[in-house]
């Protein structure tokens, strides 16, 4: 029977220990939670931080360090440091308060690193737990205006660079085909000029069959400087002519002294 009594007794102090100690650690939480606000609040960052971080591994379940250290890294423009702590601090809040505060001011963490889509999600959690909050009303208003540029801007943005290079790609396209046209009619003119070249320098060297007339006047032309054919023939019959009056007359003279001297007999 003693026994028993005594069983029961150590059960009852277990349950006591154990009602008790995580009321020791949430207090060890908050009074290092306290010490880290007080040295934020002396400009003392780093003890604060440090205090904060130690709040968090006691009471882990607390939303107090996290939150209260997200605004601390806000305040130094930590900004990703602070979306962090305040996810954390959104993720263990079981207010409608606590949810409430950490969504808005996760939604401000979002808008300074320009992801509106996510700005907005975070301020609709936030009125969702608390509806009156005019401020949160109105960061979400302004994070749907920014996110409706953002969609408007990169939509055309990149409809009017593919429309941009859609054209240089044409314009290239033709330029290229009109440099191959181009070169292919330079090529063919080349080609048509060497070969009536070379068929002019046939026609000198063996003469035109499609006029033959006009290729035998032209050589029978004579040069400059030369006789044609008929030139010196007429120039020989000429000759002939000059050749053959001379000796008639060189016989005439013979014939004439003969009947002189025949005529007088002394």
């Amino acid at each position: 029977m003693k026994r028993a009594i005594l069983i029961i007794v150590l059960l009852m102090s277990i349950v006591t220990f154990a009602q008790k100690k995580p009321n020791e650690v949430i207090d060890q939480a908050n009074l290092l939670s306290s010490q880290a606000a007080i040295a934020i609040a002396n400009a003392d960052f780093v003890d604060g931080e440090a205090k904060y971080r130690k709040a968090i591994a006691r009471g882990p379940k607390q939303v107090t360090g996290k939150y209260n250290l997200g605004n601390a890294y806000y305040n130094e423009n930590k900004n990703g440091q602070a979306m962090r702590r305040y996810l954390q601090a959104a993720e263990v809040a079981d207010s409608k308060s606590d949810k409430h505060k950490a969504f808005h001011n996760l939604g401000n963490t979002f808008m300074n690193d320009k992801k509106y889509q996510e700005a907005v999600e975070s301020y609709k959690n936030a009125l969702r737990n608390n509806p009156t909050d005019d401020e949160t009303r109105y960061n979400l208003a302004l994070a749907k205006e920014m996110l409706e540029k953002e969609q408007q801007n990169n939509g055309g943005g990149e409809d009017d660079k593919e429309e941009e290079e859609k054209d240089k790609k044409e314009e290239d396209k033709d330029k290229e085909d009109k440099k191959e046209g181009d070169e292919g009619e330079d090529e063919e003119d080349k080609g048509e000029e060497e070969e009536k070249e070379k068929e002019g320098d046939k026609k000198e060297e063996k003469g035109d069959p499609d006029k033959p007339e006009e290729k035998k006047e032209e050589q029978q032309k004579p040069q400059q400087g030369q006789l044609s054919p008929q030139q010196i023939e007429s120039l020989l019959e000429a000759m002939n002519n000059e050749e053959q009056k001379v000796q008639e007359k060189v016989n005439a003279k013979k014939e004439k002294g003969a009947k002189s001297k025949k005529g007088k007999d002394w």
